[in-house]
This record gives structure tokens, C-alpha cells and sequence, in this order.
């Protein structure tokens, strides 16, 4: 029973890089074996690019477009620095 303690214990996160609400039940499936599940997409564009259902599913949402000051403007990841 040892095993099976340290697994619940574990923490998982999966990251998904969509904004399809298709997905949302895949989300909930996955909280149901207990991963924690970020979305990265955008509510910053015109249209948004995440269905509602799937951004209040996830545990959390990161928005992609808070995340360019990460790259270069050749695509390259510049140096991350903590603040």
C-alpha cells in the first residue's frame, strides 16, 4: 500500500497548447485520474482562440501571448530571468 500512497501523492501536470472545446472532456477525464491540467491559448485575440468551457475546465490558463517576451524575434528562447 506504500505504492499506492506515494502515487496519489505525485503531482502531474499536463500542459495542452489548444483552445478547442472538443477538448474539454479530455480535461475532465484527466483531473478524474487526478493530473493537474494547464491550457495554453489566448482570450487576448479577436476572436478568442479558447472556448470558455475549456478555460473554466482547466486548472489553470496561461495566456500564449504573455509569453513572447520568452523568444527572440527570430524564434530563438532568449534567457529566462526570474524577477
Amino acid at each position: 500500500h506504500r505504492v499506492d500512497r506515494r502515487q496519489r501523492q505525485m503531482c502531474i501536470r499536463d500542459r495542452l497548447f489548444s483552445g478547442d472545446g472538443d477538448f474539454r472532456s479530455l480535461v475532465e477525464a484527466l483531473q478524474r485520474k487526478g493530473v493537474r491540467v494547464s491550457v495554453i491559448s489566448s482570450t487576448k485575440t479577436r476572436p478568442s482562440m479558447i472556448a470558455d468551457e475549456l478555460r473554466r475546465q482547466a486548472d489553470s490558463f496561461v495566456e500564449i501571448l504573455d509569453l513572447t517576451k520568452y523568444f527572440t524575434s527570430n524564434g530563438a528562447p532568449s534567457e529566462i530571468r526570474s524577477s
